[in-house]
């Protein structure tokens, strides 16, 4: 089996669980995940099976969209309400307050990562030591937040939809926008819809091939001289391929398919004009 696989996560299963009973349920040992859900989390989560293990570099970094609801007036130590509890009132920002907060996040920023994450500290897991009440300081990582819309707002709860770069904590986001409202605030559920180019329809439907992933990317068609070297991990200059996409000129991968338009490799600018490295083989 080589191709992706889309899963709609259910609550309290990790992700590496459902990775888990996937190779049990198949039978096959390579597979990943392309963007870890927290345990609270529910939806997209994109197996890579197979060769399509090659290209999770891809998918983990590609945007995402997610249906949040954020609680306002309780505040915890993980951000999320699994947490302990490290305040609580009764007073509740203003819609209008809360509008400006969203806009205030929208956009590119640093954002600090949450102390209970999976970020290594020293070697060990940022939550192994956050657990133990050990101080854990975390750089804070670019992101870019395309959209962050107020759905609704009724009973302390907040319904967000927020589109993403990779790397984003919604818990953290939730955290922030507490500190902005000064009521404090926590992530109470949250959904995604979108991973990258995989969303909520591909779910239960059949294995996504190999042919039909990144088609976002330029492609070119592979000669038969050029596909013994691409087999071979040979670089190819312009006489191995069909030709170069005329309006992607200075892309930095592009997809590598044979004469049936299969995707065999992912091709990056060789040295020489019109070059290309095989930096990805998937035959």
């Amino acid at each position: 089996m080589n191709g992706v696989l889309v899963i709609d996560k259910p609550q309290v299963l990790t992700s590496h669980d459902v990775v888990a009973a996937a190779r049990r349920t198949l039978g096959e040992t390579k597979i990943g995940h392309t963007g870890t859900l927290d345990p609270l989390a529910t939806g997209v989560l994109p197996l890579a099976i197979g060769r399509a293990t090659r290209l999770v570099r891809f998918f983990a970094a590609s945007d995402k969209d997610y249906e949040a609801t954020i609680r306002f007036g309780f505040a915890t130590d993980t951000y999320d309400i699994g947490g302990r509890e490290i305040s609580r009132t009764d007073a509740l920002p203003a819609p209008e307050h809360l509008v400006r907060a969203l806009q205030a996040l929208t956009g590119e920023y640093l954002q600090p990562p949450p102390a209970f994450s999976a970020k290594k500290v020293g070697g060990r897991r940022a939550y192994e030591l956050a657990r133990n009440e050990h101080a854990v300081a975390l750089a804070p990582a670019a992101v870019r937040v395309a959209r962050a819309d107020l759905v609704s707002f009724s009973g302390g709860r907040a319904h967000v939809v927020l589109t993403c770069s990779a790397g984003f904590y919604v818990r953290s986001f939730a955290q922030t926008l507490g500190e902005l409202t000064g009521t404090g605030a926590c992530l109470e559920a949250l959904r995604r819809t979108r991973s990258g180019e995989f969303c909520l329809d591909n779910v239960a439907s059949a294995l996504i091939p190999l042919s039909a992933l990144l088609h976002h990317l330029p492609a070119i068609a592979v000669s038969s001289r050029g596909l013994e070297r691409v087999a071979h991990g040979r670089g190819l200059e312009p006489g191995d391929y069909e030709r170069w996409p005329a309006a992607s000129p200075s892309a930095e991968w592009v997809r590598l398919l044979n004469l049936r338009g299969e995707l065999i490799g992912m091709g990056t600018p060789g040295r020489e004009p019109g070059s290309l490295h095989p930096a990805i083989v998937l035959m």
